[in-house]
C-alpha cells in the first residue's frame, strides 16, 4: 500500500509529465496525486489533502513557488523544488525546502532528493507513532503502578516501587532504581511529576523521591534513601516534607 503522496506543480505540461514518470518509474511507492500547471489549482488541491511531498516549480506565472508557499495554511509536508535556476537554490532553502532538483532533471540528481525526504518523513512518522503509544500508555499508568519512560533505545516499564528517586538535568531526566541501574530519560522532571504517585515527593527543583525509600533526614537538608544516596531537600519543601511523616515542626 501507498502511503507516501505527492503533488507536482509546474505550468508546463511537458515538464510535469516527464518528472512523473520519473518518480512512477524510480520511486513507485509514492503515489501522485495530482499534477497541476495552474498554483492556483494546486493550491485548493493541497489545502483539501494530506500529501507528504510537494514538488514545486518556482518561476510561475501569476503565483511563483514561494509565493504558492506563503498562501497555505500549514506547510506539513517536504518541499523540494525544481527550478532551472541555481540562483534560486538559496531562497529555495531559507523556504524550509528539504532541497532542489535543477531542470533539466538528472535522475541521479532527483534520487538524491527524494530519499533525503523520504527518509526525514520516516523519522516523522516514526516519532509521531512513538508519542502516540506513550500517550497512550501513560492514559494507564495508575492501573500498572509502572512509569513510562521514552528512552534512547526506546521506551521502559518500571513498577514505581523499584524506583528510588528522579534527578532533572539539563532537560533531562535520571531515574534511579533499586537494581542500582540508571535509566536516562528525554522527558524533563516536570513531566514525569505529573505521571507518579502520591508516593512520590518533589522535595527540590531537580530532585523527586519515592517516599517509600526514605531512610533518614538529615538537619542540614538532605534525605537520605534506602540505598544511601544522599538527596538535597530544599528549605521551602522541608516543612511540607516533616509533615508527610506527621512530625511537628515549631
Amino acid at each position: 500500500m501507498k502511503n507516501i503522496t505527492a503533488i507536482l506543480v509546474d505550468d508546463e505540461v511537458s515538464n510535469l509529465k516527464s518528472l512523473q514518470k520519473k518518480i512512477e518509474s524510480l520511486f513507485p511507492e509514492i503515489q501522485i496525486l495530482g499534477a497541476y500547471q495552474k498554483p492556483e489549482d494546486a493550491i485548493e488541491a493541497i489545502e483539501k489533502q494530506d500529501i507528504s511531498l510537494l514538488f514545486l516549480d518556482i518561476q510561475m506565472p501569476r503565483i511563483n513557488g514561494f509565493e504558492l508557499l506563503s498562501k497555505l495554511k500549514d506547510v506539513n509536508f517536504q518541499v523540494i523544488f525544481v527550478t532551472a535556476h541555481s540562483e534560486y537554490a538559496l531562497d529555495a532553502f531559507k523556504k524550509s525546502a528539504i532541497d532542489y532538483v535543477l531542470k533539466p532533471i538528472d535522475n541521479d540528481d532527483l534520487v538524491a532528493a527524494v530519499n533525503k525526504a523520504l527518509a526525514i518523513i520516516k523519522l516523522q512518522k516514526e516519532s509521531s507513532s512513538n508519542l502516540k503509544l506513550v500517550s497512550l500508555l501513560e492514559e494507564n499508568i495508575s492501573k500498572n503502578n509502572k512509569i513510562i519512560i521514552p528512552t534512547q533505545k526506546g521506551i521502559s516499564f518500571i513498577p514505581q516501587d523499584e524506583v528510588y528517586h528522579l534527578e532533572g538535568y539539563d532537560g533531562y531526566t535520571k531515574i534511579h532504581i533499586t537494581t542500582g541501574e540508571t535509566i536516562i530519560s528525554s522527558y524533563n522532571l516536570g513531566k514525569f511529576e505529573k505521571l507518579l504517585s502520591s508516593k512520590f515527593f518533589k522535595c527540590h527543583k531537580s530532585h523527586i523521591i519515592n517516599l517509600e525509600k526514605v531512610r533518614h533526614f538529615e538537619n542540614e537538608g538532605y534525605v537520605v534513601l534506602d540505598n544511601e544516596y544522599r538527596v538535597p531537600i530544599s528549605k521551602t519543601n522541608k516543612t511540607a516534607f516533616l509533615n508527610l511523616f506527621t512530625f511537628k515542626t515549631s
